[in-house]
C-alpha cells in the first residue's frame, strides 16, 4: 500500500440516495472527510457537492480517480457498474468501499477482489449493519454458547410498493435488479456472520417481474444438521428481522438492517420455554458512521483486512446459487 493518508479522503462515485445517507456518515467520521462527488453531469454533481457539504464535483469518473488528492472511492452506483469501476479504481490506487450487490455474479466479484489485490487497496462491500456495536456485541454473546448448539438462522427483509417505479433500478435486470441481490443479501450475511461457512446446497422459489426476482423464499442447508431460511421481496411490509435458534435459547432482532433509532438498538434472547429473557441494548451508534470509520481504520493502518472481501466474495456466492435455484427450479450445490 502508499503511504498512508492521516485522513481518508473520499471520492463519492454517484449522487445517488444511497450516497447521501453515506455521505452523511463520512461526516461524522474520525479520520475520514467526503471530498468530491462525482456524476456524469457536472452540474448535478456541484448540485449535490453544495447541498451535501462536499467541496469538490467532478463530471465524470474517470476526471475523479485521476486525482491524486482522492484516497478512497465510495461506489454508489447499480450492480451492473461495479465490476468496472472497482477495477478501474483499483488501477488508479484507489481503496474501494462498493455498494451491495458486490457485483452481477460471483465471478465479476472474484476479479474485483483479485484487482484491489494486486493494487494493495482495501475492498468492502457496503453492508451497515455489520459495522454496528450491536453487531460485535451479538458475535460476543453468540461466543459464550447462549443457544447451545446452533440449529437454525431464519430471517426477513421486505418492503412493500404501492405501485411498482418501473424505472427502479432493483426491476431492472440490465442493471442487477431483484430482491435477493438487494434485500436477500443481508438475510444471507448474517447466515454467514452466525456459521461463518458456505451451506452445503440450497433451494429457492421466487415470483418475477420483469424479469427480476420480485419476491424469493429460500432454504439452506449447512454442515453439522445445521440449516437456515429467508425471505425477501418489494410486495410485503416492511420486515428486517432474524431468528437464531438453538438447543437451548434463541436470539431475536427486529430491525437489523436499518435500527429504528441511532440512540438505542436492541436484540433479545429467549429461553427454551419461549419466553422472552434478556434484553440486550446497545446505545448511541450510527451505523453508516461506524462503517466508514472501520474502512478508514483499514487504510490509515497501511495494512489490508482480507476479512470483508473473503465475507463480501462469500456472500455473493451464496446470492448466486440461490437465484440460479430459483430460476432453474432445482436444488443448487455449493463447492
Amino acid at each position: 500500500m502508499a503511504k498512508a493518508p492521516r485522513e481518508v479522503r473520499f471520492g463519492i462515485v454517484s449522487t445517488a440516495m444511497i450516497a447521501t445517507k453515506v455521505c452523511g456518515g463520512m461526516h461524522q467520521a474520525k479520520g475520514a472527510t467526503p471530498a468530491a462527488v462525482a456524476s456524469r453531469k457536472l452540474a448535478k454533481a456541484k448540485a449535490w457537492a453544495k447541498k451535501h457539504k462536499v467541496p469538490r464535483a467532478f463530471g465524470s469518473y474517470e476526471e475523479m480517480l485521476d486525482d491524486p488528492d482522492i484516497d478512497a472511492v465510495y461506489i454508489a452506483l447499480p450492480p451492473s457498474m461495479h465490476h468496472e469501476w472497482t477495477i478501474k479504481a483499483a488501477e488508479h490506487g484507489k481503496h474501494v468501499l462498493c455498494e451491495k450487490p458486490l457485483a452481477m455474479n460471483h465471478a465479476q466479484a472474484v476479479e474485483m477482489a483479485d484487482a484491489c489485490r494486486q493494487h494493495n487497496v482495501q475492498l468492502m462491500d457496503g453492508v451497515f449493519w455489520v459495522h454496528h456495536a450491536r453487531a460485535h456485541h451479538l458475535r460476543k454473546t453468540l461466543d459464550t454458547g447462549i443457544l447451545g448448539k446452533t440449529r437454525r438462522v431464519t430471517s426477513a427483509f421486505t418492503f412493500c410498493w404501492d405501485k411498482v417505479p418501473k424505472d427502479n433500478i432493483r426491476v431492472r435486470p440490465e442493471l442487477g435488479g431483484g430482491s435477493v441481490g438487494d434485500l436477500g443479501w443481508y438475510c444471507v450475511r448474517i447466515t454467514h456472520f452466525v456459521y461463518r461457512q458456505l451451506p452445503k446446497r440450497v433451494f429457492a422459489t421466487a415470483r418475477y417481474f420483469n424479469d427480476v426476482d420480485f419476491n424469493l423464499s429460500a432454504t439452506l442447508w449447512y454442515p453439522d444438521e445445521k440449516m437456515a431460511s429467508f425471505d425477501c421481496g418489494f410486495d410485503t411490509v416492511m420486515r428486517q428481522w432474524f431468528e437464531i435458534a438453538g438447543s437451548k435459547n434463541t436470539l431475536v432482532c427486529e430491525d437489523f438492517v436499518l435500527p429504528l433509532s441511532d440512540k438505542e438498538a436492541s436484540y433479545y434472547s429467549h429461553d427454551g420455554s419461549g419466553k422472552k429473557g434478556k434484553r440486550f441494548t446497545i446505545k448511541n451508534c450510527v451505523q453508516q458512521t461506524a462503517m466508514v470509520e472501520d474502512f478508514a481504520k483499514i487504510v490509515l493502518s497501511g495494512k489490508l483486512d482480507p476479512k470483508w472481501t473473503e465475507e463480501s466474495l462469500a456472500t455473493q456466492k451464496v446470492v448466486d446459487a440461490i437465484a440460479r435455484s430459483a430460476r432453474t427450479e432445482t436444488i443448487v450445490e455449493l463447492e
